[in-house]
This record gives structure tokens, sequence and C-alpha cells, in this order.
């Protein structure tokens, strides 16, 4: 317990969704994350009166937590913070001002809606996908999604890939989504239908990069001690942890062979009794399809530069999606490419369904363990370990 003092001791007790969609129907970010706030409060059991933290993270222009709170009637809080995306970022925030006794029971919410930019014109040109953040790539850029670009030509290059490899990631999330009523992206897509769509950003096309949506997700943490009494199913936090290198900018990473994902998976191996073995599913972040093949081989599944072979040597032609080892589902609620870009408040929350018991035809079958991989190469890698009470 020394090198993780936290490890199951604090519980996600309940969750709510919107569901996400390419239109919101008006409603703001503010509305649908206290929609999904009220959703995850009364799937816990709680009122109001029980909330003591809020932790947000909304993208730019949505609600922050003072708003919320007042926005809820929360009568009183002792914690409140905004971390930035992606989402175990806020998970961690969110379990340390517990444990900590900054307070004792925390809504984690999520909120995402479409910027100005992410409209059918402005979406032809890839050069304005992050102008609203005031991050605009230029061609002589390397940030944000030209990073990814650049980064998955230099895995090209140096094992030989295809993109067939980051193709089978797409085809999986959309396999996954067809069976998630929440997700946005639910027709059928072949390997053709990859091949054939729209190039980004030489080698990414379209279906490489994760779908802008509206829609929120929430959460109520509290003490695993309290969940037991109060709650049903809860599913604890077995380990968390986020990670990075001293030279993580996009243009600067030495290479493919050291950045977060390593730390992250070092750190959570160090902190967690399970591993690889134990896991029933598998969710790693597909912000960007060449980001999952990061996490398959940096968790050590397979070699690196092996993730596409892994993929296909795994592949079920039936279900027409990865399965490992033929049991473990890779993703199962579509992912960043199919459910929706929720910056991995949606791996978190099928995570929590599929241990609960609760994920419908997409359930797993005594699945009591989940492995959770989120962010990226650079600044926001995470990963974590949940696991069913």
């Amino acid at each position: 317990m020394a090198r993780n003092p936290i490890r199951d001791e604090i519980a996600i007790v309940g969750l709510g969704s919107t569901g996400f969609h390419r239109d919101s129907g008006g409603r703001s970010a503010k509305a649908l994350a206290c929609d999904a706030s009220i959703r995850a409060i009364r799937d816990a059991g709680f009122e109001p009166g029980d909330i003591d933290g809020i932790v947000g993270a909304a993208e730019p222009g949505g609600p922050n937590p003072n708003e919320m709170s007042a926005a809820l009637g929360l009568p009183q809080v002792t914690h409140f913070s905004s971390p930035m995306p992606v989402a175990v970022f806020a998970l961690v925030d969110a379990m340390n001002a517990i444990f900590s006794g900054s307070c004792s029971t925390v809504l984690l919410y999520f909120a995402y809606t479409r910027l100005p930019w992410n409209s059918r014109s402005a979406a032809e040109d890839p050069f304005r996908r992050h102008h609203t953040l005031g991050v605009m790539p230029s061609p002589e850029s390397v940030n944000a999604a030209a990073a990814y670009a650049a980064w998955a030509s230099r895995y090209i290059h140096e094992y030989d890939a295809r993109r067939e490899d980051f193709g089978r990631v797409a085809l999986n999330a959309r396999a996954g989504a067809a069976r998630n009523p929440l997700a946005v992206m639910k027709a059928p897509l072949s390997m053709e239908g990859y091949l054939q769509a729209r190039m980004i950003r030489e080698p990414l096309c379209l279906l490489d990069m994760d779908i802008p949506v509206d829609g929120a997700d929430a959460f109520v943490l509290t003490r695993t001690e309290c969940a037991r009494e109060k709650t049903r199913n809860p599913v604890v936090v077995h380990a968390a942890t986020t990670g990075l290198v001293g030279t993580n900018d996009e243009d600067q990473l030495p290479s493919l062979r050291r950045h977060g994902q390593h730390v992250v998976v070092e750190s959570l191996r160090a902190k967690s009794d399970l591993w690889l073995e134990d896991m029933d599913i598998f969710f790693p972040y597909d912000g960007f399809s060449i980001i999952t093949l990061g996490w398959i081989e940096n968790f050590g599944w397979c070699p690196p530069g092996g993730a596409g072979r892994f993929l296909e040597e795994h592949w079920d032609p039936q279900a027409g999606c990865v399965m490992i080892d033929g049991r473990i589902p890779l993703n199962p609620h579509g992912g960043s490419l199919s459910e929706g870009a929720t910056r991995g408040s949606g791996h978190i929350r099928e995570a929590v369904m599929q241990l609960r018991g609760d994920a419908g035809e997409r359930q797993v079958a005594g699945a009591r363990n989940a492995l959770i991989g989120c962010g990226g190469f650079f600044f926001n890698s995470q990963g974590a370990i949940l696991r069913r009470l």
C-alpha cells in the first residue's frame, strides 16, 4: 500500500450522460452538463446536499465549477477545480481531493460542444481546426492534429506499417458504436470505405480523427467505505496516474521510443496489483488512430511496431471488431472515433457500465477489471485501472 495508498479507496458510485450528437438542438454546454450531472447524482442515490466537491472539465466557453454549483443548487462546496482535458486529469484531482479530506463526495463533469470551426465549411480546411483555441497550425508547424500526422508518418517509416493498421482502429470503433445508444456515428464502415475517406493530412484521413460532438458525461465519486453502504455495484479506482517526459512538445519529442505513454505504463504497473492477464476490457484512447497503436504497444500487448499485426490477429470477423484472445474487447462503446470526442470521459463511463453489468448488448460477461490508457504522446498521457468490488 505504501506505493499507492489511495488504491481501491475511491469509488465511482453514479454516472450520467446526455448521449452525443452533431447538433444539441440549441442546448448550451451548461445545460448539457447540468443534465448529465443530475442524472449522475440520482444514479448514485444521493441528494445535492451530499455533494461537497465539484470538478469540471469543459471545452472553451463551457461552464466552470462555481457556475455549475449554483445551477445545481449545491448548498456548500469545499473543493472545486477545472483541470484541463483529457479525462483522467480530472479523475485524479477528484480522487485526491476526497482522499486528502478536502471534501467527501465529488461531482465530476465533462461538457463538450462543437466550436465554430466545427461547421461543415470550416471542417474542409484542416488548418482551421484549432483556430478558436488560439492554436492554428500552418504548413510549417507541427502542432495539434498536424503533430499526430507527422508521427503517424514516422511510425509508417520506422515499422513499414500500412494504412490498414490505422483502419482497423476505426472499424473496431464503428462496430462498437453500432451497439451504443449514446454514440453519434453508427453507420457500418468497411476497410474500403475507410481507405476512400477524405484525406485530412497525410497519412491520416477523416476517419482517423475523433468526431466533434455536443454532449456531457458526469460521475459521482466518494470513499469506498461510504459507497459500500449507500450504493449498488460500486466501481473502485484501483490505480490512476498521469505522465510526461521532459521534452514533450509536438515537434521536439525525440522519438516514438520514449514519451508520456511509457511513463504512465511504468507508473500504473508499479501502483497496481492487476495487469494485462487480469483485464476483461481494454480502453486505449483514440483521439487519433495512431495514439491507439501506441497504447497497444506500450502497455505490452505486442512489441513496438506490432500493433497492426496484433489487431489483425485478434480480429473477430463475425463481430467485425477486436477481441483480444477471443475475450477482451477494445473500446466496445465506439471510442472517440465513433461515439464522439469525449476526451476520455466516454472510456471511463463505458468501463463503469461494463463493470456494473449495465452495458446492455455490449456487456462483457463477468467483467471485473478494466484498463484505460487515456491521452496521447505529449503532455496529456494518463492511465487508470478500474475494478468491480
